[in-house]
């Protein structure tokens, strides 16, 4: 779908979001604190066959610096992020919540992957609310040639037991793997409605670096754009993120992204000297600043909340579960 059919879907995405946020846009910043893995996803340039990488583990005092004392104003609340690397929430994730919650307002959200019950519940008592793990594709045989972690079933379940334990979960897919078509982004789409989410990215693929699908094409901006206002339609109290790798897919991709229907952006506060090696796509990274996330929040006529992402879950909806899925709009 393009044209003047996908300008009007994108448009009724973009009312349904008005409808439950009006005009405000949550702003978030990340930190990449660890680009250690120890999984071998065959889309992701941190795999850990890849040989090219200096790997680090960042320093959390560095961290905990940066967000306390010098973090921009429009920032209210932080992901903290990482390779599946459990040796990296033991020492530098755990004492930077403990920080961020002694010292800021900040909310706190985790995206590391696939842990051990014990992590969870460690990182949930230091402060965090929100955890961000993606399901990726829908397909268990797809899952399990990409090399994702574990099997989709047991990422289900981890989806699952995380959000019945009390977290806000946030999950996400591809679109645009190879061999993929408009019944499998359905399928995606129709999974996600399914679960016990609070919010759902949609990320384009871009070939990575240093992977087996290096030689793969870009995926079609329109489908994931596609994907991202049928999410919204589905879902109207979902919190969608525009994606970093929509302005790789698009020049235009992260504010089309904000006109269909996502409303969360995030910027990259990461220090210059780690940021080079936490590559998932390519070295040649978009990164959103400050300047360029609030231009694309002023360029499309909307505005940074002032309330926290972790304040809109504590208080916010939560409405049933999606029960259908509008297939034809995905491609």
């Amino acid at each position: 779908m393009n044209g003047s059919a996908q300008a009007a879907l994108h448009e009724q995405a973009a009312v349904a979001t008005r409808g439950q946020f009006g005009r405000e846009v949550f702003v978030r910043a990340v930190v990449e604190v660890s680009n250690f893995c120890r999984e071998n996803c065959a889309y992701c340039g941190m795999r850990r066959d890849n040989r090219t990488l200096a790997r680090y583990r960042a320093n959390h005092e560095q961290l905990a610096d940066l967000l306390v004392h010098h973090r921009p104003a429009s920032v209210t609340d932080v992901n903290i992020q990482a390779g599946e690397d459990p040796v990296a929430v033991r020492e530098v994730v755990l004492p930077l919540i403990r920080t961020l919650r002694r010292e800021t307002p900040l909310g706190v959200s985790v995206c590391l992957g696939t842990l051990s019950r014990e992590l969870y519940v460690k990182l949930q008592s230091a402060g965090a609310t929100i955890y961000i793990i993606k399901f990726e594709i829908d397909d268990a045989a797809s899952y399990e040639k990409l090399e994702a972690p574990g099997t989709l079933s047991e990422r289900l379940d981890h989806i699952h037991s995380l959000a019945g334990s009390g977290w806000n979960v946030s999950s996400g897919f591809i679109v645009g793997l190879p061999g993929q078509g408009p019944s499998d982004l359905a399928a995606s789409l129709k999974l996600a409605g399914t679960l016990p989410l609070r919010g759902c990215s949609v990320s384009p693929f871009i070939p990575g670096e240093a992977t087996p699908l290096a030689g793969e094409v870009v995926a079609n901006t329109n489908w994931t754009l596609n994907c991202i206002a049928a999410l919204r339609l589905m879902r109207p109290d979902w919190v969608i993120p525009a994606v970093s790798a929509l302005n790789l897919a698009d020049k235009d991709g992260y504010r089309r992204g904000l006109r269909a229907g996502a409303n969360l952006v995030t910027m990259n506060l990461t220090p210059d000297d780690l940021r080079g090696d936490y590559v998932i796509y390519k070295r040649k990274r978009f990164i959103m600043t400050e300047e360029r996330v609030l231009d694309a929040i002023t360029a499309e006529g909307l505005s940074p909340s002032r309330r926290s992402l972790a304040e809109h879950y504590r208080n916010g909806v939560t409405h049933p579960a999606a029960t259908g899925v509008m297939t034809m709009a995905v491609a």
